[in-house]
């Protein structure tokens, strides 16, 4: 369905044109966009035609899907005003800016909460509407004015009448101890279940119901440090989930909400976290080069700030995304001092409580990864069995990526039998949580099987993994 603008849509006809993409180019890459979210898209040639000629305004979810598609082609984010269809809906914008102002930092990551729980009430609704839109490039402006600003100067802030209420809400550190409270929670279930299970998709509705509340009321300015220290916690946790599930394009608009509370909180190490997470999730979609250079700001403003547990964490990021950009000298000096850094830490340092999950296990099961990015699976394997050597009760989902790893490495080894062997216990882990980043790992070894599948070892690891694969993530 379409509904009709006033005259040709000039603007969008300009944007085809430098992007030097034709109507029937724009036409099936809107539709492969849209099978990628389980749409049935069948525009064609004339479809995009009227969409210049006419004015025609696709509905539902297409024109988030036209720009997703242009700025694929342009290697940049198309906001929808640049192709006239900002009248589509102004939703895709929310989430994507890093304001300097600390005000108008606390309206953009509110929008962004009010806007996710509706998305889930309607089904995945807005979250569908994006499909596709995740930009590296959408990084750049936030990481750079990190860098240059990693703290705000002030922000108390005084409140008018809350919302219902003669009174304006006054938040203390009591407010505050309850939102860590829900992120260490939070943590806890992510780890052991997964970004999709119930208990960690509560997250996004703490935000809503109990962060953005606090974060338009008043306080001082170290009570604000603190609340915006919790809430961007929060905020990267949700991002991280969504990044677990497959929500890249709502992991990105968290990431960026998140660094940007990071600021105003004061919490440098906690800022370079939060980029930590963007350089994995740009390595984890094939961007090496900006994963490394996220990473690389990470490091550069926690110099001599964060303690030596968290510099060792900040080098393993950047020796991953090292890795998937094919460069094995620098990824190997990033593991050995994030590694030299590892062994300077002691247990009585003051290292963040987000930081518990990391120790020599984490450490080498990402020198794991590192490695089979890098086609050593001598490496891979010596890693990963130092990684698999520790108790898997509390970190659950990272037990049955490491299993992946180890499989991949026995196959690239010559060893079919012991590849399958790991499989199978893999997909026994999997098949316990709620992790769309699990079930890629496991499709990835079978796709690497599929030479070898007539094997009954294959076979059964198949027919294993069959309702791993059907069922959603």
């Amino acid at each position: 369905m379409s509904r009709e603008q006033r005259g040709p849509n000039e603007k969008l006809g300009t944007v085809l044109a430098l992007a030097g993409i034709s109507n029937a180019g724009l036409a099936r890459r809107v539709n492969d966009l849209g099978a990628q979210r389980g749409l049935t898209l069948r525009y064609d040639k004339t479809s995009v035609a009227r969409w210049v000629s006419k004015g025609m305004v696709p509905q539902g979810a297409a024109p988030h899907l036209i720009a997703a598609a242009i700025g694929q082609k342009l290697g940049r984010p198309v906001p929808l005003h640049e192709i006239g269809l900002a009248d589509a809906d102004p939703a895709p914008e929310v989430g994507l800016a890093f304001p300097r102002d600390v005000g108008q930092a606390v309206t953009s990551a509110t929008e962004l909460y009010r806007l996710d729980l509706a998305g889930r009430r309607a089904g995945g609704g807005i979250w569908q509407s994006l499909a596709g839109s995740f930009a590296v490039s959408a990084y750049a402006t936030p990481a750079s004015r990190w860098l240059i600003t990693p703290a705000d100067s002030s922000v108390a802030r005084e409140a008018g009448p809350a919302e219902g209420s003669g009174a304006p809400l006054k938040v203390g550190h009591s407010d505050v101890r309850k939102l860590r409270e829900a992120a260490e929670d939070a943590r806890r279930w992510d780890s052991k279940y997964g970004g999709g299970d119930w208990r960690s998709s509560m997250v996004p509705e703490c935000l809503r119901v109990e962060a953005a509340p606090l974060l338009l009321g008043s306080y001082s300015d170290e009570v604000g440090r603190a609340l915006f220290g919790a809430s961007a916690e929060l905020t990267r946790l949700a991002g991280w989930m969504a990044f677990d599930t497959g929500q890249q394009e709502a992991a990105q608009r968290y990431y960026i909400q998140a660094l940007r509370l990071a600021r105003a909180a004061a919490d440098v190490p906690l800022g370079g976290y939060v980029l930590a997470s963007m350089s994995l999730q740009a390595t984890y979609r094939g961007f090496g080069d900006e994963g490394v250079d996220l990473a690389q700001a990470a490091l550069e403003r926690n110099r001599g700030l964060a303690t030596a547990r968290t510099m060792s964490f900040f080098r393993l990021v950047e020796a991953r995304a090292h890795a998937r950009a094919g460069d094995a000298v620098a990824a190997g000096a990033a593991l050995k001092a994030a590694e030299s850094w590892l062994e300077r830490s002691r247990p009585g340092d003051s290292d963040p409580s987000w930081l518990g999950f990391y120790s020599y296990d984490r450490f080498a099961a990402d020198a794991a990864e590192c490695y089979r990015d890098l086609k050593a699976p001598r490496q891979v394997r010596r890693f990963t069995e130092q990684a698999l050597s520790q108790p898997t009760e509390e970190f659950v989902r990272s037990h049955g990526l490491r299993l992946v790893v180890s499989a991949v490495a026995e196959l690239e080894s010559g060893n079919l039998d012991a590849a399958c062997e790991q499989g199978v216990r893999a997909v026994e882990v999997a098949g316990r949580i709620s992790s769309a980043r699990t079930t890629e790992y496991v499709k990835d070894l079978l796709h690497r099987l599929e030479p070898y599948g007539d094997e009954p070892r294959v076979v059964e690891l198949r027919e294993r993994a069959r309702p791993l694969l059907v069922t959603p993530a």
